[in-house]
């Protein structure tokens, strides 16, 4: 297994080479979200690098978590577009392998492990951001499919996706009344309006339903296992090395920049232990994921820890650029990773799930 996956990051690792020689994309900070680069999802599913832990029936590596983690660390280290897919195989396709029907399997899972389909999650809702047990969003059974009315908030890439994965409540039970749909898009019932970041770009909206028909074809799983099938999908999304490599672009410049007697060379290298403690927890993750814990408190840990030490990294960033007597100024391309690292910074502890939910969660593991 371990010459497998060094095998699999010299690959990754060659690929983004050439990719960056032939100006196949500029590195950013939080590529997963704002690196929207469909050519290049493309690009990479051609060279077998989408899909790691889809089966080979349908296109895929065969692999498993570990695998992925290879292939993300690579991506997100080298700040690659990402954003076009990243939704689409981390959470969509594991999600319609478990729980989608054969012509569902067929359908979606060759697309997404071409890296050919863009796909949104719906999930938070203006008055039930952490509290998913609370979403409001319903879906009435009418012949031969539902109406889904409602609106979902903070819904990343809902105005490039071809389709939204949407928890709706189908009864009125608290956990087990809900359930999943695959809404395609564009609908002419689904309103997707951009919420602006400060900065005036467009990564997030508001998605409202005014009761946009799904076929029952399009029901993702069994009705009233929504809750569950969210969670799964929540631990794929927390325990990514996305929570503590989203701004290691800006890192890598800092120290490529950075004199050695420079006053902050430590807090460099306190942020380089933390990323090298945060890997061993997420080895720690992939273990838990590929024996089925999807509630283990690690995860939850690991986003919180992960996502708070992002944050700070932006704040020794700021340090350095304004270090007195520094006369060694950060690079122009740091410099704009600096500023796309600040836009985005504030948003790393909200994001699947916030830090007070996620401290919950700990405590309540540390209790079993």
């Amino acid at each position: 297994m371990v010459s497998e996956l060094n095998e699999l990051r010299a690959r990754v690792r060659s690929f983004l080479s050439t990719e960056l020689a032939s100006g196949g994309f500029t590195p950013r900070c939080d590529s997963w979200l704002i690196g929207f680069d469909p050519d290049f999802s493309r690009r990479l599913g051609a060279a077998h690098l989408i899909g790691l832990m889809l089966p080979t029936e349908f296109g895929g590596y065969g692999g498993g978590t570990a695998h992925r983690l290879v292939v993300s660390e690579e991506l997100l280290s080298a700040g690659a577009p990402v954003a076009a897919h990243w939704f689409a195989e981390r959470q969509f396709g594991p999600s319609v392998l478990r729980h989608g029907t054969a012509v569902q399997q067929l359908e979606w899972l060759p697309k997404v492990i071409r890296g050919e389909v863009c796909i949104a999650i719906g999930l938070s809702e203006p008055d039930a951001g952490s509290d998913l047990a609370g979403v409001r969003t319903k879906a009435e059974k009418v012949d031969g499919g539902w109406l889904i009315s409602g609106t979902k908030a903070w819904t990343s890439a809902a105005h490039h996706a071809d389709a939204m994965v949407v928890l709706a409540r189908t009864s009125g039970q608290r956990h087990v009344g809900l359930s999943q749909f695959i809404v395609r898009l564009p609908d002419s019932n689904v309103d997707i309006s951009p919420i602006r970041l400060i900065s005036g770009e467009h990564h997030f909206n508001l998605v409202t339903f005014d009761a946009a028909f799904v076929s029952d074809s399009d029901v993702l799983g069994e009705i009233g296992n929504g809750w569950t099938q969210a969670m799964q999908e929540l631990a794929a999304e927390r325990a990514g090395p996305e929570r503590y490599l989203s701004t290691f672009p800006l890192l890598d410049e800092l120290v490529r920049g950075l004199p050695r007697d420079s006053p902050s060379a430590s807090e460099i290298g306190r942020v380089i232990a933390d990323i090298t403690t945060f890997r061993s927890i997420n080895n720690k993750v992939v273990e838990l994921l590929a024996a089925g814990d999807t509630s283990a408190s690690e995860i939850a840990m690991l986003k919180g820890i992960g996502t708070t030490f992002e944050q700070e990294t932006v704040g020794i960033a700021l340090d350095i650029a304004h270090e007195p007597g520094n006369t060694t100024p950060l690079s122009p391309s740091a410099m704009a990773l600096l500023r796309e690292a600040q836009y985005q910074a504030p948003g790393f502890t909200i994001r699947g799930g916030t830090n007070e939910v996620l401290r919950g969660i700990v405590s309540k593991g540390l209790l079993k």
